[in-house]
């Protein structure tokens, strides 16, 4: 791999280690914010929400923009504007500063985020040295993600909460001023191919009023009349925005990628899978701090097998298998993996031990290293060079629904749960044990329901074969080109974008 490569890699690769640090420091310097800020419980769970919000409304048009102006041009604008309001929110002062800053740090991370994978094509175009960047930029969420849990609690317990924020500051620097130099330039294909404002205005206001929806259920409860108003209007935004694209000269997202059944169903597993994974991701946590008494470095230390699992299998082995017996055989391996790992934890004593009751499941949860990976093959494989922006765009965001929903359907099953079970009588720590049970049980179904939509939507075939990808405009050549490239979301997903949605679960659990 030459220098430059090799640079364009060390800057990609560093602005999501940002953005993953980001999101899992803040899990652990919560109850310090709120004790400085004054924030109120039901307040709280808005230093996640409002970064949520923003960044899942705005991946596909930060996808499409990157198409447009250029990959190169967006992904500096993110990091400039992440930075910066990285800054705000290390000086905040009170709640709406801090949430404001946060929803700031939400829009810089969808514009850097949404056009990574259509960069990491253009630098390596060659077989070899792709599946190398690929393995690399995987591994840098699980790495990113252990750093920032254990990292979140010393900078908190040595300096301040503020810290947390202070340190994207060089590392958001340092990866604007070298992109600005060892990133290639394009020049987009220019407004006049896809300018689509009215969509746009749709997606985007659909979208953000859909997650806000959604992440306000935990509190609000799934039958509500605010739930269902909310909804109702996010689904008619979408319905619209649908519409808008069948008739418009310039989609901004154009149905034609629609047509590859390969491409709906991984975006479909994608969303039960993530949801399935907050069981480990958030869950986990919380046991090991509210019942087994962990401090937040402990729980940091205590995941960091599962982050080395998943970044191992996802550097070493995932594109080795995934090229030798396809996606979708490597894709069903790893759901199996992943079921495997939650269905132990349904069965997690009051008083565990982390070496017998959860240490397996930090071992089989290296089942996401294939999973991911394999989704996101799947989830390009339709995706011409004109559209690779905006096919890594809807991958993202399909992301962060399936975040969204996982918090709030594990979120209320461990609430009413425990609320339960106190009532019957329980202990607390009884009651809470009981709770996370239960969320792991619905988390292994979803797991379960992920894999049997693999099975049967996906078919023998396996994924982004020739008969099922090759929709978009000017696929051919390139469909396999970015199909390949797209390998890299793989454990970012699960390390970085899901993790503020976890920060989110633990405040819906902060009164329990």
């Amino acid at each position: 791999m030459s220098f430059p490569k090799l640079a364009a890699l060390v800057v990609l690769s560093a602005s999501a280690l940002m953005t993953i640090l980001d999101g899992s420091i803040v899990t652990v310097a919560m109850p310090a914010i709120q004790r400085d800020l004054g924030f109120a419980p039901a307040q709280l769970s808005w230093t996640v929400n409002a970064y949520l919000i923003a960044f899942g409304g705005l991946l596909l048009l930060a996808g499409r923009a990157g198409d447009l102006i250029g990959r190169r041009t967006v992904f500096i604008a993110g990091n400039v504007v992440f930075t910066g309001a990285s800054v705000l929110a290390g000086l905040a002062t009170g709640p709406g500063w801090l949430i404001a800053a946060r929803f700031l740090q939400g829009v810089g991370s969808a514009l850097a985020t949404a056009v990574v994978l259509g960069i990491l094509v253009t630098v390596f175009p060659e077989g070899r040295e792709r599946a190398t960047a690929i393995g690399v930029f995987s591994s840098t969420g699980a790495a990113g993600a252990s750093i920032g849990q254990v990292l979140g609690g010393v900078l908190t317990d040595m300096l301040s909460w503020h810290w947390i924020f202070f340190i994207n500051v060089p590392i958001g620097v340092v990866t604007v001023a070298a992109a600005l130099r060892v990133l290639p330039r394009d020049r987009g294909i220019g407004m006049r191919a896809g300018a689509d404002v009215l969509g746009a205005v749709l997606v985007t206001g659909g979208l953000m009023l859909g997650i806000y929806t959604v992440v306000g259920i935990a509190d609000h409860g799934w039958a509500s009349a605010r739930t269902l108003i909310l909804a109702a209007v996010s689904v008619a935004l979408l319905a619209g925005f649908v519409f808008r694209q069948s008739r418009a000269r310039t989609p901004l997202l154009p149905l034609r990628i629609f047509r590859s059944r390969t491409v709906v169903g991984a975006n479909l597993i994608q969303m039960l899978a993530l949801s399935g994974m907050f069981g480990f991701q958030i869950m986990v946590a919380l046991f090991m701090q509210k019942v087994l008494g962990y401090g937040a470095t402990a729980t940091g230390l205590a995941m960091l097998p599962a982050a080395v699992a998943i970044g191992g299998v996802s550097l070493l082995l995932s594109a080795r298998l995934s090229t030798r017996f396809g996606p979708r055989v490597v894709l069903v391996t790893g759901l199996v993996l992943l079921a495997g790992a939650l269905a132990l934890l349904t069965r997690l004593p009051v008083h565990a031990g982390y070496l017998t009751d959860l240490l397996p499941t930090m071992v089989l949860i290296a089942g996401g290293g294939l999973v991911l990976p394999a989704l996101a093959t799947l989830g390009m494989s339709a995706a011409g060079a004109a559209d690779a922006g905006l096919a890594g765009g809807l991958f993202n965001t399909t992301q962060q629904i399936g975040m969204a929903l996982g918090v709030a359907v594990l979120s209320t099953v461990a609430a009413g749960r425990t609320a339960a079970a106190t009532a019957a009588g329980a202990t607390a720590l009884e009651a809470l044990t009981s709770g996370y049970r239960a969320a792991f049980t619905v988390a292994t179904g979803l797991l379960a329901a992920a894999l049997v939509v693999t099975l049967v939507l996906l078919g023998r075939r396996g994924s982004g074969s020739a008969a099922d990808a090759p929709v978009a405009a000017d696929a051919g050549a390139a469909d396999a080109e970015h199909a390949g490239a797209a390998l890299a979301t793989g454990v970012e997903t699960v390390a970085g974008s899901a993790t503020p949605a976890a920060d989110d679960g633990e405040a819906a659990h902060a009164r329990l």
